[in-house]
């Protein structure tokens, strides 16, 4: 069967949005692995990793925080019984805070050859990664462990928002630049000091680039756009977005008005979906 594409040529920019990121993060994971995991056989296997992080601030889990408000009225005794009644107290603001541990996914590129040893690890970086604070360096921590050993890093960076985690100086940023995402790759060698780097900015397709594995063996080959769209057809995405509204985290007018001109066409390319409606349902 083939997979729907996406409003989009490239990233979906809505779909950055850290309510929305988690789902969108796990499905990548899991699409990446699907993807590759029939090239990398029979020397090599893919497994997907869990990292577990706690005491994880509040504000660093999620940047936009879910507030409502409450309608509340008040109950007064009278003679005739208890009566609704109005009274002039403040509505209070009711916030959940999540409590749960944060769990991060990755994948790591087994050898079968070596005793199942790590070749290849693959990030998909998440908020938490690009925020000061305990989970950010928890990452960095885990990164430095990954560039100390014989193991390669690829690092997928598709927001826009947060510290890039890749210690560039401002001349090479300035260099790539303009991209709003950032694929990175880091082949194990004498000093780690390499990084092979595909910028992207919003309105172009997503790379398809090498992961690297154990030389003399070939790169395997990673379509990344592949991928995403295989994860925004799963999550059916294109019917739970509300597309007529500002994208969050925000674009300028130009790259939002044109935003808006691809979910238009988009809708009317799938009338199986949207009928012929020029609007979000």
């Amino acid at each position: 069967m083939t997979t729907m594409e996406t409003p989009f040529p490239g990233m979906d920019p809505y779909l950055e949005h850290p309510i929305l990121w988690t789902s969108v993060h796990s499905g990548l994971i899991n699409a990446i692995r699907g993807q590759i995991a029939p090239a990398l056989r029979p020397r090599y296997v893919a497994s997907v990793e869990e990292r577990v992080l706690i005491d994880i601030p509040q504000t660093q889990r999620i940047p936009d925080i879910w507030i409502q408000k409450t309608n509340r009225q008040t109950r007064a005794s009278s003679n005739s019984g208890t009566a609704v009644v109005d009274v002039d107290l403040e509505n209070p603001l009711v916030m959940e805070i999540p409590s749960d541990p944060i769990r991060e996914h990755y994948i790591e590129i087994l050898d079968r050859y070596q005793d199942l040893k790590v070749v290849t690890v693959i990030e998909v970086l998440s908020p938490i990664n690009k925020t000061p604070g305990p989970g950010r360096d928890e990452y960095l921590r885990k990164k430095l462990a990954t560039l100390e050993s014989s193991t390669h890093l690829v690092e997928i960076d598709l927001l826009r928002r947060g510290t890039r985690v890749v210690d560039f100086s401002t001349e090479q940023l300035e260099a790539i630049s303009p991209f709003d995402y950032l694929v990175t790759v880091n082949r194990f060698q004498p000093g780690r000091t390499q990084y092979e780097i595909i910028p992207r900015q919003m309105r172009n397709r997503l790379p398809r680039f090498g992961i690297p594995l154990v030389p003399p063996d070939a790169d395997i080959a990673l379509d990344l756009q592949a991928a995403f769209e295989q994860v925004y057809e799963d999550g059916s995405y294109m019917l739970r977005i509300h597309y007529e509204r500002p994208c969050s985290p925000a674009i300028n007018d130009e790259d939002q008005r044109w935003a808006n001109e691809c979910w238009l066409t988009y809708q009317k390319s799938h009338p199986e979906l949207f009928g012929d409606a020029l609007g979000s349902p």
